[in-house]
Formats: structure tokens, sequence, C-alpha cells
């Protein structure tokens, strides 16, 4: 059990006076006193919805929508609304004094924060404005000749393939794609899958932690170790894994991983984490140049001209309230969401599930189609006739309904979805 004074000592990313509204209505407050109020283990949590409930008071969503896409971008917290909107009005009162002199400074207990979640040394953690740009840095920050290869697979994010496929016409390099299972349930067999593409001209590969069309949890620490035996730097992009489930960089053994913050670490819009390990950074080039002072400094990757505080300032708020919560009881409370629509849906034997259920290889992110229903069309309809939200997956691995809910949204908005879903697979879709 978590006790106030016990939380408020380990805080540490945000001073604590700073962490709780005086009028005690941020949400932060009633989140930690509900956790005191409501011990057991995260999946007896999972469960507890009048935890839950002080939770979901957090946010200042739009009730009149079901937000099952999340996946995206979510929702910040009330508590770190607040405080973006305080640090931008302190901001503007004389920005090159308030911003650049007394706000700029402030980035470094941010920086600690998001080293000991990941659990790695702040100079190896740079802040930056989410997962693309963070990786982008890595994938431009290698040094290619033409005909060198680099692997990753079918199902990685498409801006990070078009990144490569850039680099390809501009340099003249190879991208080579390696086919994953949906769902896979195998981690070996990925494993063996990209050893399997590794030639004698590999020089990089890329590696999605968790993949973005189907939540698929990849076996990257399996995959950097093989990897690292052949003298081959992985880039593993954690856009959709950090701060969803528990893990830390040692578990990874990664070298270079990014991720955004605006996800499930619910921080401001436009935020994001690269990290690289301290021995790496002199010879990954940052993405907008660095005075060579800067060489050996995980700073030289922020170096980006003018930019906002006030988002990178408030990422100390998600993280303290992303911790008030827990890592690991968030993860059972999404694992738990994403059962209770899946296993309904499954019971019928049009319903395809394209993620595996078997713990450790997804959580809260899921993906299913119906035969004989086109996703977007199902999609579509369940915004215009219910106001769900969900997202359309359309690719040549996997076609489907991506479906992530959140830690606000509630177990009756679950079974709206469900009985909505239901109804299609019973009646079919309207005539348009």
């Amino acid at each position: 059990m978590i006790s106030r004074r016990r939380f408020l000592a380990t805080a540490g990313a945000a001073p604590a006076a700073a962490l709780f509204a005086p009028d005690g209505h941020d949400g932060l407050r009633d989140v930690v006193d509900a956790l005191a109020r409501h011990p057991g283990t995260p999946r007896q949590v999972a469960e507890d919805e009048d935890f839950w409930m002080t939770v979901q008071q957090a946010f200042t969503v739009d009730r009149s929508i079901i937000n099952l896409n999340n996946g995206g971008v979510s929702p910040a917290p009330r508590v770190v609304q607040d405080a973006m909107k305080r640090h931008l009005d302190f901001s503007n009162q004389a920005p090159v004094y308030t911003m650049w002199r007394v706000l700029e400074p402030q980035r470094e207990p941010v920086r600690a924060g998001l080293a000991r979640m990941f659990g790695c040394d702040a100079e190896e953690v740079a802040v930056t404005r989410g997962a693309s740009e963070s990786l982008q840095i890595c994938q431009n920050g290698f040094d290619l000749r033409r005909g060198d290869e680099v692997v990753t697979s079918d199902q990685d994010y498409p801006r990070m393939i078009t990144t490569w496929q850039q680099r390809e016409r501009r340099e003249g390099i190879v991208l080579r794609q390696v086919q994953i299972p949906v769902p896979a349930e195998d981690p070996d067999e990925v494993v063996r899958r990209f050893e399997a593409a590794i030639t004698p001209q590999t020089r990089l590969l890329h590696v999605s932690h968790m993949i973005n069309l189907t939540g698929q949890v990849l076996p990257v620490r399996q995959i950097v170790q093989m990897a690292r035996r052949r003298g081959i730097p992985v880039i593993v992009d954690g856009a959709h894994a950090f701060a969803h489930f528990p893990f830390t960089r040692d578990a990874l053994d990664a070298d270079y991983y990014a991720s955004s913050l605006h996800k499930w670490l619910y921080a401001p819009h436009g935020t994001g984490l690269l990290y690289v390990r301290r021995d790496r950074i002199p010879g990954l080039w940052p993405l907008q140049a660095a005075e060579p002072r800067l060489d050996a400094n995980i700073r030289k990757f922020e170096e980006i001209g003018t930019h906002p505080a006030a988002n990178f300032l408030a990422v100390a708020e998600a993280l303290v309230f992303s911790e008030a919560i827990g890592l690991e009881r968030k993860a059972a409370r999404m694992v738990y969401l994403r059962d209770r629509w899946a296993r309904a849906l499954m019971r019928h034997d049009r319903v395809r599930m394209h993620t595996s259920l078997r713990p450790g290889l997804a959580y809260g992110l899921a993906n299913f189609s119906i035969d004989g229903i086109d996703s977007g069309a199902l999609v579509n309809h369940l915004f215009n006739a219910h106001r769900i939200l969900a997202t359309s997956i359309k690719h040549a691995a996997v076609e489907g309904v991506r479906v992530t809910p959140n830690v606000y949204t509630t177990p009756q908005e679950i079974d709206v979805f469900i009985g909505a879903v239901e109804k299609v697979i019973r009646d079919g879709l309207p005539a348009a």
C-alpha cells in the first residue's frame, strides 16, 4: 500500500509543493488517496472499479464520445494540462527571461525523472517532440554507404519506413523488411526471421517494441543480443510501449530507444524520449547540427532552435501521475479491459483476433476483424451510429479494427462497444 507521504517522498520528478492544486481538485491527490484505500495486487486493483473511477475523474475527456483510439495520442489528465498552462502563462511574461533563463533549466529534473522510469542515467536521455523525431535522429544519425543494408519488419510505423526509403533514394542504401506473423506467438521464430535477413552488408536493425498495427510485443532483448554478437546496432521503436507496461533499459539491453510521451505517459502532445547509451552518443549524428563541444552530450539531440518550455516541463506531472497509478497496475487494467471486449467478441465464429491474448505478448492495444465486414466501414459505422472512436487498419500484413482503451475508459463503455459490434455481426452494416 502506498501512502501520500511515501509517494511524495519518492516522486522526485517535480517539486512536491507543485504536485497538488490548493483546492485538491487536480485529480492527482485523489488518485494517491484512492490507492491507499484500495490495496491489492495489480490484478486485483485492475478490477476495482472504485479505484478506477477516481482515476477516470482525473481526466477532462468528452464522455459523449467513447474513445477507443488512444494509441495515436492520449488525453492528458487535468494536472498535466494545468501545469502546461501555468508554464505557458509564465513564459509569455517575458520569454527571453522567463522561458530561457528560468524555465529552461527545469528540464533537468524532467530528464532525471524519465531516466528513473527507464532505468538509465539521466545523461543518456534526450527530451524530444515525439517518437518520430527520436527515431529519425537515429535513422539519419548513422553513417551509411551505398549498398549498406538496414533490416526492419513489414509492420513498422509508416513514417519510419518512409525515412529509410528516402535514404534508399538519396544514398543508395538497401532496406530489407522481415515478415512478422500475425499474431506472432513464438518469440524465437521472430528472432530467427530477423537473423535470417542479416547478410554481410547489414549495418543496422530497426525493431518495434510494440507493433502499432496489432499491439504485438516483440522479443527486443533477444533480437538486440543476437545482432550485437554480429556487431550490428539495433534501433528500438518504443512509441507504444514506454509507460504502457513495466520494463527497464536493462530488461531490453538496448543501445538506442525512442518513444512518444503523449501516448501512454499522458504527457503534453508533442513530447518524446530518446535514449542513447552513453558510449554510443559520440557516434550518432544529431538531426539538426550541434556544436562540436556537444559531440558526447545527450543534449546535442535537443538542438532544434526555439522550443516551448511548457510542453517539456509538464512531462514532470505526467511522470508523477503515471507513477501514482503504477505501471504494473496500469498494464493489468489495460489487459483487463482488452480481455473484456476481445473474449466477448471471440465467442462469434466470424471474429478473427489479430493480437495474441497470451500474457506478455500484448497489452491494451489489440486488433480484430469480422469475416465479410470491411474494417473501414465498421469504424465509420461505430462512430456515426454510436459515437465510438476506433481505428481502421488496412495493411498488407493485417486488416482489421484497432481498439485501444485507456485508464479513463469504463467497463460500461467497453460493453457499449461490444453490443454495437455484436449487432453488426448479427444484422450486418446498415445500407448506405
